[in-house]
């Protein structure tokens, strides 16, 4: 049965990325069962044999690593600005190809999660299954109380209102203050966003947990491989 598109294949069996994997068919490096095939967006059944310039395109081992994303790196394998990418703190990384799960932009820091187990992935970030995420949030100025429990109720944000989240002030000094977020949905920039509503700036987001899975000590820029104790929890 023709149920996947054949780079979308490609890329799920952790050998190249969508992109790479359109520029080789479209080069004719690209065999199905034996044939060569240059549409990129051909359905082809998942069971099919691949051949990638003449080696054989076997599923890899699954792995699942762990980031601790420093401040100014965009969540992309390659970019059109030539801005710098997260990829380069996995420069030492040997294992197969593996994607960021969800995004943390530019400016944000923390916890980002990496894989070529796609089925896994594409659970861990369903909207439907409404996996919390905890951000440590610096801003300026201090968000009253009030304001925080309306965030925490949900207000209207580009049409649509916000899931109930937390919003929890967990330090302060004379100007700004930290405050730790729950959230169990990821639209684009949502916190900033929300706190623009209320005219409080963001000056750090630091992303420290994704479901059960927490940053705790990994240095800035480091990486680590999830353990199994940690996978099984999380399945």
């Amino acid at each position: 049965m023709a149920n996947i598109e054949l780079e979308r294949l490609i890329s799920k069996r952790g050998l190249l990325s969508r992109k790479e994997a359109a520029l080789a068919i479209l080069k004719g490096s690209v065999k199905v069962n034996g044939q060569i095939c240059k549409i990129p967006l051909t359905y082809v059944d998942h069971r099919c044999n691949i051949e990638i310039e003449g080696q054989k395109a076997v599923e890899q081992k699954k792995h699942y690593l762990m980031l601790n994303k420093p401040k100014g790196l965009v969540t992309t394998r390659s970019d059109e600005k030539n801005r710098p990418t997260v990829y380069e703190c996995l420069k030492n990384w040997t294992g197969p190809l593996v994607q960021a799960v969800g995004r943390l932009d530019q400016a944000s820091e923390g916890l980002l999660l990496f894989t070529n187990d796609h089925v896994w992935a594409e659970k861990l970030m369903n909207p439907k299954t409404h996996v919390t995420k905890i951000y440590h949030v610096q801003t300026s100025p201090i968000p009253a109380d009030i304001i925080l429990e309306k965030l925490s109720n949900g207000i209207i944000l580009e049409g649509k209102k916000t899931l109930p989240a937390k919003f929890e002030l967990i330090r302060s000094g004379e100007k700004n203050g930290w405050i730790e977020v729950h959230l169990s949905e990821g639209r684009n920039r949502q916190i900033r966003k929300m706190l623009e509503t209320e005219n409080i700036e963001v000056l750090r987001l630091i992303r420290i947990q994704v479901g059960e899975f927490k940053l705790d000590d990994l240095a800035k820029g480091e990486w680590r491989e999830l353990t199994e104790t940690e996978m099984k929890t999380s399945r």
